[in-house]
This record gives C-alpha cells, structure tokens and sequence, in this order.
C-alpha cells in the first residue's frame, strides 16, 4: 500500500479530478501580480470598544499570515501567541484580514514607527475576546486573469451554469502542500516515520489525508453524474452551514421537496472527512464513500488511530455575489465563498491556468 501511495501521488495532477462542466476551452494567466488576486475577510463579529485584545484590520501585499503575526509580535514586544488571527491568507495576493493582540492591563501600542512595504494597519478597535481560528464566515474575492485566450462564449457559459448550480467543493492544493508534501508527511506519520511533529503540523498532515479521500469521492461522484442527484442513503447539509440530516424512512413527496431544495441550491449532497465513528450516509452512498476509502487504507487507519472524528463537507461549493467581465484579454470576476473553501476550484471550472 506504501508504494501504491507513492506511485498515486508522485503522478497526480488536479487535472485528474473530474470537472462538473467539462474540461475549460479557455485559458489564462493568475497572479500575473499580488492585485491580480484581491481578498477581504467577511467578519460576521462586531467589536465591542473595549477589552484586552486590540483588533486589527490589516491589509498586506505579498506576505504570509504567519509572518505579519511574527512582526506584530516582535514589534509590540509580545509572545507569538498573544497574536491571533481567524484564517491564513495566501501570499502572492493583496489581501485584508483581521489580527488580535492580547495587551491586559496595557495601553494601543504605538505603530507610527511600524514601516514596512508588505503589509499596513488599516483600522484599530478593542474587543473581550481573542480572534479564534475559524472565526468567519467567508471571504470576498476580486480577481483578475490575464493572457485569456480560448472559446469566450463557452467560458461565459459555464459561468452561468456556476452561477444556477455552483461547483465541485473540492479542496485546493493549498491543501496538499509543495508537490505533495503534507500527504507524503501523513503517509510517514501513520506508518511511524516521523518523530516528535509539531502539533500544526500534525493536524496539517491530518487534514491532507482526510482531504485526499474527500476530493477522489466527489470526482467518481462526477463521474458518475450523481453528484447534484441524491443516491439511496444520502446525508444532506444546509448551504452554507454545517448541520446535516438524512431522508430514511420519508414519502416521496419529501423526496420531490429535497429536489427542489437541492435544485434551489438551499442544501447540497455531502460526503465523509474520514475518521473514527459510525457514518451517517447509509445505502449505496455508504458503500461508494467505503469502496474508494479504502483504496488508501494507509490514510484511513492513520485518521482512526489519530483519533479524528468521522464529519462531512458539502459536496458543492455556490458562490455568491457572483458577477464577472470579459474585456480585451481579462477576465474580472467578483464572488464571495464561505470558509474553508477554494477560489481555485471555482476558476478551475472554466479557466485553464498557465503555470
């Protein structure tokens, strides 16, 4: 199984996963530069004024998360995790996202003298609470694709047909780390390879592997056409929550209801995030999600013994706010996605991306 593994992952593309609208006619470039790729958090928390922790809204221009939080912290003579923030940010992008400093007892740090080209603080409040991972409820993107070239017609197409009926909730490469990597430092965590692991990165190796399984789900489901039309022993999830229920045991007048809902993009078809615990999906649904898992028993041992607890993720990602325009050579488009989902899987649906 080690080396199936290998040999699986050494020769993965993404354009391996199955496309819900057939494969992009179009082509074109993203990140030609950082503004090409512009992304503002959506906070759904209002400060309160007042509190031991300083809010800060922070704009910045090719840099990490992580690094900007080692800066506020070395600047305002704190300990990295009296920073905190809701959500990584991508590098090569201009984007907006909010900070937390843990200051008891102390005054607003004076940033007057905080110089630095990659990022700025764009608003200050107080608050009783730290930022908590995962504290948001979506993020809001312009972006830009340039050297576009191909069938115009088919891509407008197919951004109508997102806009009716969305896209494959895949997750991205971010996911998978530089060629890879994170699944091949799951694999050697399972089989014991490694040694004393941070706990980030443990849980970014965790993540990898239940992402893996998740995302060869959802293409066979592609594949098999069924991935909006409901299999016997579905689980289904409200858009843009993460409540889940099943249909055992209803008439088939609550069956045309679900239909409908489904069509109406109000609740989407999921699938597992592996990991210990009886599933919810039943039927034909629980045998697809169990015959492609267990292609990668490797991965799915190592999540039952690291304890993982078995979830679902919808199978479809709809954007909202969607709008975009062809001019010339570019391609703008505007959206905005719950957390935890990728811009890239919605681009991949209709554009070709030059490396």
């Amino acid at each position: 199984m080690l080396m199936f593994l290998k040999r699986k992952f050494m020769d993965y593309s993404f354009n391996e996963l199955a496309y819900s609208y057939g494969c992009p006619n179009t082509k074109g470039r993203l990140k030609a530069q950082n503004t090409d790729f512009c992304v503002d958090e959506i906070m759904p928390i209002e400060t309160s004024g007042e509190g031991e922790h300083l809010w800060l809204l922070i704009e910045k221009d090719g840099s990490n998360t992580d690094w900007v939080a080692q800066q506020l912290a070395k600047y305002c003579g704190l300990k990295s995790m009296a920073v905190s923030y809701a959500g990584m940010k991508d590098r090569h992008a201009v984007t907006t996202q909010w900070f937390s400093l843990h200051l008891p007892g102390m005054d607003n740090p004076d940033f007057s003298e905080l110089a630095d080209g990659e990022f700025k603080i764009l608003k200050m409040c107080r608050h009783n609470r730290k930022l908590k991972r995962g504290a948001l409820s979506g993020n809001r993107f312009k972006i830009r694709i340039t050297e576009l070239s191909g069938d115009i017609q088919s891509l407008e197409e197919k951004l109508r047909l997102i806009e009716k009926q969305g896209v494959p909730n895949y997750f991205g490469k971010q996911r998978f780390g530089r060629d890879m990597g994170n699944i091949y430092k799951a694999e050697k965590l399972f089989n014991r390879e490694l040694k004393k692991v941070k706990k980030q990165q443990r849980g970014l190796y965790l993540s990898a592997a239940r992402s893996w399984i998740f995302n060869q789900i959802l293409s066979k489901r592609i594949q098999l056409n069924n991935w909006l039309t409901p299999m016997l022993g579905e689980v289904f999830m409200l858009n843009g929550k993460s409540a889940c229920f099943t249909n055992e045991g209803e008439s088939q007048q609550s069956a045309d209801t679900l239909n409908q809902r489904l069509s109406n993009m109000e609740i989407n078809l999921t699938s597992c995030l592996w990991g210990e615990g009886e599933s919810m999906a039943t039927g034909d649904v629980l045998k697809l999600e169990t015959s492609i898992a267990s292609e990668f028993k490797v991965l799915t041992d190592g999540l039952e013994s690291a304890r993982m607890k078995q979830e679902r993720r919808a199978l479809r990602l709809v954007p909202e706010n969607l709008s975009w325009r062809v001019m010339d050579d570019v391609l703008e488009l505007e959206f905005d996605l719950p957390t935890g989902t990728y811009a890239t899987m919605l681009i991949r649906e209709c554009v070709d991306i030059i490396d």
